[in-house]
């Protein structure tokens, strides 16, 4: 309890909510504070910052700068982390203003994260040209945490002129990181075998560029085999008008192939300027992004509802009696939209 130890103990006030203008004023500013407690106020679930957060990204639609977001997936154990960090300083060193949003999995069982990608990427991270951000999951689909196209945002205001998106790895749902960038990058491990590591078809389909990772010492011949065998499947599946990714091989921890991994995303990027789809992909992305904050509001909504939640405890009880299907509970439940 409070006082329990120090009777005299009081907690500090919280801290008075910031004007949005002069907030968003000093992030532009590349106020790192500022742009980080930005952030914060978009990642939280408090109506009040919900509102501050919405006229930060109002200004912000205002005054988007150039800016390219890229996303990058791979397995667990391919070494997103570690990749991102030789990438980002060669980023950084060619004049670029970095900002890595790293999505941390949220535990299931206490809903909290380790947020460790600052300490994983501890160069990067210390670098004044660059911005290290460790998100939340949240349980949100795809590994993409609910706010990081949000933040994102917040970032190109804040004159970072690349943002990349490190996902927790590849799933089922992996492709909503597509929704939310300009390039999506897929990373794969040397020695992989037929399987391609159960990576799913849907995924290969949705990347703009591939790389066969941890290319050095022994695995320089297995990561050259994988690459032809990536290469093999992807001729089999079937592609858009943006055509085939460029696939390629890259050591983080040399540093070979990097450069040639981003100048595929750059290479990629330039063609899809010149065919018009760059601002086509991103004008789709709002919409997609505007339906998922509307399906958020409706979820909350709905089952924030006392009088739902109570039928709802009823309808789970006759599911656990097996008195009713799940699809016949869902359906009576649902009756309340009509």
């Amino acid at each position: 309890m409070p006082g329990a130890f120090n009777p005299n103990f009081r907690p500090p006030p919280p801290d008075p909510l910031p004007d949005p203008e002069l907030l968003f004023e000093s992030l532009a500013a590349g106020n790192r504070r500022a742009l980080a407690r930005s952030i914060t106020l978009v990642e939280s679930a408090r109506q009040e910052d919900q509102e501050l957060a919405g006229r930060l990204l109002d200004l912000a639609l205002e005054h988007e700068p150039d800016h390219v977001r890229v996303g990058v997936t791979g397995v667990p154990g391919v070494g997103k982390s570690t990749f991102i960090e030789t990438l980002g300083m060669r980023l950084v060193e060619d004049g670029h203003r970095l900002a890595v949003l790293a999505v941390d999995p949220t535990s299931e069982s206490t809903r909290g994260s380790i947020l460790g990608d600052k300490s994983r990427m501890a160069r990067l991270a210390s670098d004044p040209r660059a911005f290290v951000r460790p998100s939340p999951t949240s349980g949100a689909l795809g590994g993409v945490a609910h706010r990081t196209r949000e933040a994102a945002q917040l970032c190109a205001a804040a004159g970072f002129d690349v943002v990349l998106i490190e996902t927790v790895g590849v799933g089922q749902s992996e492709v909503a990181v597509r929704r939310m960038v300009d390039a999506f990058l897929l990373l794969l491990l040397p020695g992989s075998g037929d399987e391609l590591q159960g990576i799913k078809r849907g995924v290969m389909e949705t990347a703009d560029v591939l790389s066969v990772t941890k290319c050095d010492g022994d695995n320089l011949q297995r990561a050259e085999a994988t690459r032809a065998q990536a290469e093999s499947a992807l001729r089999l599946m079937a592609f858009g008008p943006e055509g085939r990714p460029a696939t390629t091989v890259c050591s983080a921890l040399t540093g070979d192939g990097v450069a040639e991994v981003w100048a595929a995303v750059e290479g990629f990027l330039d063609r899809s300027r010149r065919e018009g789809r760059f601002l086509a992909r991103r004008a789709e992305q709002a919409v997609a992004w505007m339906d998922e904050l509307v399906r958020q509001a409706v979820e909350s909504r709905w089952f924030g509802d006392s009088a739902v939640q109570a039928r709802r405890a009823d309808l789970a009880a006759a599911v656990r009696e097996h008195r009713l299907t799940p699809r016949r509970a869902a359906a009576t439940l649902m009756e309340g939209l009509k």
